[in-house]
């Protein structure tokens, strides 16, 4: 079978998946558990490309993947968490598009899952049946989990994947219905082999972001972008601390005019990690720890730069 060979690193999933396509045996919903950025959006689009291919040619089934990945095959309904902006449900992506901007991150909502049951509705136009997949399902609002369960108990002929961190994320009369399929962090060796067929080889060299991805391929390439929005001049700067208290305030002020509350709190989480590798100061491991611990409780950002930074 090669229904999975861009699944890198994920032979437990693949093996499950497969003895599910070989014994026939294709349940009404699953589980895809696991870390950001493992291939567990990746393995949905593998799984629904056979689900939604049974029965036909080679030729018909390149076709059938390259519309999955277009998003307009008319039996594949594909759900991410939106915001409301307006009255209108906007995707992340949608939302910093129209340079939206919200504290609270996206939800999957109780009007998407009615979208959902009404899908379902109708019989499959062109497959054996329909396809649907919930992006962050652990981001459900309770009303959209309970309007779930319902299409969950009678799903007709569909599939339904929910993709999660774990089964702990999600109600537990939702994992009841669903067969898990376990997704985990890849070696750094696999992580590397993605991330030079992504061409992101930069990204290789940099162990620094290897080492805070985790095995996780999406979060080095996020890591790597969101490194790269800091202007090369801090980045140079924050490469050593400042020595003496008037540096210090000068880097709080540049640190908190370039970079809004989320980048500042991805680059503390960077500054813990590449220090602890190069010096393992626990008195600076600590510093930076209650920096990340007041900006979460929302103190004033140039205060909490100010009192890190200052010798």
């Amino acid at each position: 079978m090669n229904h999975f060979r861009q699944l890198i690193g994920q032979s437990a999933a693949v093996t499950l998946l497969e003895q599910a396509i070989t014994k026939n045996r294709i349940a009404p919903a699953y589980l895809f558990a696991g870390p950001d950025g493992v291939g567990r959006s990746l393995g949905a689009k593998c799984f629904t490309q056979f689900l939604l291919s049974v029965g036909l040619s080679s030729e018909k089934q390149g076709t059938v993947k390259k519309r999955i990945l277009d998003g307009n095959h008319p039996d594949f309904y594909w759900v991410e968490p939106t915001y409301l902006h307006q009255g209108q449900l906007l995707t992340a992506k949608e939302a910093q598009e129209t340079g939206l901007k919200r504290k609270a991150p996206p939800q999957v909502r109780i009007e998407q899952i009615r979208d959902i049951t009404q899908f379902l509705g109708r019989p499959p136009l062109e497959a054996s049946r329909c396809v649907v997949v919930i992006e962050a399902a652990e981001t459900m609002t309770e009303a959209a989990a309970n309007g779930l369960l319902k299409t969950l108990e009678e799903p007709g002929k569909a599939t339904l994947i929910l993709i999660a961190p774990s089964a702990d994320s999600l109600l537990p009369t939702l994992v009841s219905r669903c067969q898990k399929i376990p997704f985990y962090r890849l070696s750094d060796d696999n992580l590397k082999t993605i991330l030079g067929r992504l061409s992101y080889e930069e990204i290789i060299a940099h162990s620094d972001i290897i080492g805070l991805s985790q095995g996780s391929p999406g979060e080095a390439i996020a890591a790597w972008q969101q490194l790269n929005t800091i202007p090369f001049e801090l980045r140079q700067k924050l490469k050593t601390l400042p020595e003496n208290p008037l540096d210090a305030l000068q880097l709080a002020k540049e640190i908190t005019t370039a970079l809004d509350n989320n980048e500042q709190l991805w680059l503390i989480n960077y500054l813990q990690y590449s220090s602890w590798q190069r010096s393992q100061n626990k008195l600076l491991l600590g510093k930076l720890e209650r920096a990340k611990k007041q900006l979460l409780s929302y103190v004033q950002p140039r205060l909490v730069w100010d009192c890190l930074l200052i010798p």
